[in-house]
């Protein structure tokens, strides 16, 4: 989508964000192929997108473009402790319409990429028919040896009614190989009482590995029977949290794909959300991302 974020004195800055573009964005930065997969209109701010895209070494192949129509637009506001709300324009957005504009040899070429990666608000854009076509890429990728991460990410305002988003949730959670929840999230949508309740519900969906997020508490990671919590480094006062947990979920993913342990992985995504939490806005300057971030593989 669009990102407008208050620049102060009336003024707001243009930038381009969502979720899942954060984390795709932060992923190309840290040396990971990654392609992203959505609709947009051919309008003027969509090819700036794509071209913003590129530019970061995101592959655009699989956008699907759709003539006459606008992206999404959201607004970011911040209070004084960084925290942010969100105000969204997007209810035409072309990427609601993705799985029925695409067809099926771009669905079976994407059944055969390494990892897929989505979030609850990936979720709550499709109709019912693009989330069972969902399910059915999800069943190919996996059969084919594939790995699906999943971010819930719930945000209400996105969803008719939380007993929808759980049907929604509930259904998917058994084609999902890692987790990465916000704690905040899932007590909010299912009632969790702490992160151990909320592990062992997913987990009891099948999940083999799963962190959960907890902010300024670290996240708690569980994986072959073991649970083993990671704290930051150090506990910073944000600027701005947009994109926190996008970017702890790259950075988490880059050091998983480039062969860490998960307490290695862990550490890299707080490193990379530390450093993203303090800049406004989602994507952070090339010159403030974290040095020495992974610490196996090529990814500096």
């Amino acid at each position: 989508m669009v990102e407008l974020s208050d620049a102060g004195a009336g003024s707001f800055c243009r930038a381009f964000g969502g979720d899942t573009l954060n984390t795709a964005l932060y992923l190309a930065r840290l040396g990971v192929e990654i392609s992203y997969v959505t609709a947009l209109g051919d309008d003027p701010l969509s090819g700036m997108m794509l071209s913003a895209w590129s530019a970061e070494g995101i592959n655009i192949d699989e956008v699907v473009r759709l003539p006459g129509r606008l992206p999404g637009l959201y607004m970011i506001e911040r209070d004084t402790l960084g925290e942010r709300s969100f105000l969204y324009w997007r209810d035409r957005a072309p990427a609601r319409e993705f799985f029925e504009l695409v067809d099926d040899l771009a669905l079976e070429r994407l059944a055969h990429f390494d990892w897929l990666y989505l979030s609850g608000i990936t979720l709550s854009l499709y109709s019912d028919r693009g989330r069972a076509r969902l399910i059915e890429l999800l069943t190919k990728a996996r059969f084919n040896g594939g790995l699906v991460a999943f971010d819930g990410n719930y945000r209400p305002r996105g969803w008719s009614d939380a007993a929808t988003a759980r049907r929604v949730f509930e259904n998917l959670l058994p084609y999902v190989d890692l987790a990465l929840p916000t704690f905040d999230d899932e007590q909010l949508l299912f009632g969790d009482s702490d992160a151990d309740s909320c592990a062992e519900r997913l987990r009891a969906a099948g999940i083999a590995e799963i962190v959960v997020k907890m902010g300024p508490r670290g996240c708690i990671v569980y994986s072959e029977g073991n649970r083993i919590e990671v704290l930051l480094d150090a506990v910073l006062q944000p600027v701005d949290t947009t994109a926190a947990g996008d970017s702890f979920n790259a950075g988490y993913l880059a050091a998983r794909i480039t062969g860490a342990s998960v307490v290695e992985a862990a550490r890299a995504g707080h490193r990379l959300a530390g450093a993203v939490i303090q800049w406004p806005g989602a994507v952070i300057p090339r010159d403030a991302m974290p040095v020495h971030l992974i610490m196996k593989g090529t990814i500096a």
